[in-house]
């Protein structure tokens, strides 16, 4: 009689994200000014997906589509502070229900349903800082850091309790070196006192007490604004070794392509520096920054190997969001372009078996909670519009999978005083192929970019006779996409003799 094969126990499941981390942002993919030997190491036994997408802008727009495998249009959180419709499930709750516990280090940017909350005086009306339901906080870091600063000043520091953002937050009061930018000087902690470095000693703790299998979202908050980092990862790389941004000779030139870019040129918040130098040390302190986080992502991978758990853990890295980092002269995450929605993806652990395989398939970010339910066995619900990445895992393309990307931004933010029927037209829709994008808004005029031939997206030729064709076909595979993705928790049911059930 043959033995039963052993079980395997179920794998453990490590969720990491980085914030405004840009898909071209590493040594691997071949970018001179990247320094991410951690991370490569992760895509050398890992499946590396290089045109992977998120599906909105900014951070908790980003992160509940990734969490609820939801597109914007289904999930209606459309800003930071707009808040996310509790009626949804999510893949901490589906985890639990997995017999998992659901553990956060860091934040969720989640703004709560007001249907959930009574007290009219409760504090997370007034923040899109809440935790999203089913996590269990480890480590609850909102915008205001006080638990960083409560490791800070236990090991020395002046971080007052309600003012560690604006108290850590400062550079060394240096002079600048010859040839550096205004973000040079480093910070005034430490590399080992980051709140990169804070967040990996706090889930080795906590690991250390976990005695079965375990679900955890880590959040890295840089490479984030403020663009600072600390030493020795400030002076990394040089501001003569960046290339040179892509975008037009001037910002005006950039801005006659469309009224949203020239709006968005005139945005100090979303405007790069229009100084060669401090353009050059912006985007070299962002390299920096990134070679802080692979240190500690190295120490938070160690911190796995050490507890012998790295053969059972599924590690999934990725990002919320972009960054423009002077492409278009534009800084910060907003828009259509590429350099906003294009984030890194690695997966290694558990069910890959093609380690060093790099995916040239469109993904996005929804497909990773139908990713990781699968991964444990657990059933994916039906509001989630994207598909588990598993056979990619074994070298294997599916039979039928998405030819284009797609992402939503909601702009109404940067129109407040409009009418309301105005604000609700504030939007706009993103398909994108291997050879084309075009960019639907609900009030403005289209764009639409040949990347065969522009593949930098530099010009505009949707007002071009010999474009009109081409255009309405990327159009008519919007509104299909988009016909095709309502949302289906109930449209999928039917009553019957036999109470509830899927048609």
């Amino acid at each position: 009689m043959t033995p039963p094969a052993p079980v395997r126990p179920r794998p453990n499941v490590l969720l990491v994200t980085l914030d405004q981390w840009r898909a071209d942002s590493l040594s691997c993919a071949g970018h001179r000014c990247a320094r991410t030997p951690n991370i490569d190491a992760l895509a050398a036994r890992g499946v590396r997906f290089t045109r992977h997408y998120a599906q909105a802008a900014p951070c908790g727009p980003s992160r509940a589509s990734l969490l609820t495998g939801t597109y914007l249009h289904t999930h209606r959180s459309v800003a930071n502070h707009a808040p996310l419709d509790a009626s949804l499930t999510n893949v901490a709750l589906e985890m639990n229900a997995a017999g998992y516990h659901s553990t956060l280090f860091g934040y969720t940017d989640t703004t709560a349903d007001p249907a959930t909350i009574d007290d009219p005086a409760d504090p997370r009306l007034r923040s899109y800082q809440s935790i999203l339901p089913g996590f269990a906080a480890e480590v609850d870091l909102p915008d205001e850091l006080e638990p960083w600063g409560e490791w800070l000043r236990a090991r020395g520091h002046h971080a007052p309790a309600g003012a560690v953002e604006r108290s850590m937050y400062r550079r060394q009061d240096l002079p600048e070196a010859g040839g550096r930018g205004a973000t040079w000087a480093p910070t005034i902690y430490p590399a080992e006192h980051s709140e990169a470095a804070f967040l990996v000693e706090r889930f080795g703790e906590w690991l250390d007490r976990q005695d079965e299998a375990w679900f955890a979202h880590v959040t890295f908050l840089r490479p984030h604004p403020p663009y600072m980092a600390p030493a020795p990862w400030h002076d990394l790389v040089d501001p003569s070794d960046v290339p040179a941004p892509m975008r037009h000779a001037t910002v005006q030139e950039e801005g006659t392509q469309h009224p949203l870019i020239a709006a968005a040129l005139g945005n100090h918040h979303s405007a790069a520096p229009d100084n060669d130098l401090d353009q050059r040390q912006f985007q070299a302190t962002y390299w920096g920054m990134l070679g802080e986080v692979d240190d500690q992502f190295g120490s938070l991978l160690a911190t796995i190997e050490r507890a012998g758990a790295t053969g059972d853990t599924l590690v999934i890295l990725t990002s919320d969001h972009g960054e423009q980092l002077g492409d278009h002269w534009l800084r910060q995450k907003l828009g259509f372009f590429d350099q906003s929605y294009h984030v890194p993806l690695i997966v290694a652990g558990p069910g890959v078996t093609a380690p060093g395989h790099v995916v040239d398939d469109f993904t996005e970010s929804i497909d990773l909670m139908p990713t990781i339910l699968a991964a444990v066995g657990a059933g994916v619900p039906a509001q989630c519009q994207g598909r588990p990445l598993q056979p990619f895992f074994g070298g294997r393309r599916p039979d039928t999978w998405r030819d284009a990307v797609h992402w939503e931004w909601d702009f109404r933010d940067w129109l407040a005083g409009t009418p309301g029927d105005e604000l609700r037209a504030a939007n706009l829709a993103v398909i994108r192929d291997a050879h084309g994008k075009y960019v639907h808004f609900g009030n403005l005029p289209p764009i639409f970019y040949d990347l065969d031939a522009d593949p930098g997206e530099l010009h505009n030729i949707a007002d071009e006779p010999d474009a009109a064709a081409r255009m309405q076909g990327y159009a008519q595979r919007l509104l299909s996409w988009r016909l095709g993705n309502d949302d289906d928790r109930l449209a999928s049911l039917r009553s019957g003799p036999d109470g509830m059930g899927p048609v």
